[in-house]
């Protein structure tokens, strides 16, 4: 898995997704970055939970 960045554009060899999410996850996302000390971004806290989901995935498996 790649390794976490703390803030910032993500590496050049990456594409876009674009997905719709309902307000309430947006809002869930929003309080749950807040209580990060680098309060990232909404793209970086969502690339960082799926890091984290498919790490733990490829150990279940």
């Amino acid at each position: 898995m790649a390794e976490k960045k703390k803030m910032g554009r993500p590496v050049a060899d990456t594409e876009p997704v674009m997905i719709r999410m309902e307000r309430d996850m947006i809002r869930a996302i929003d309080d749950y970055r807040r209580t990060l000390d680098d309060l990232p971004t909404r793209p970086e806290v969502i690339r960082r939970v799926m890091a984290d989901f498919l790490e733990k995935v490829a150990k279940d498996r």
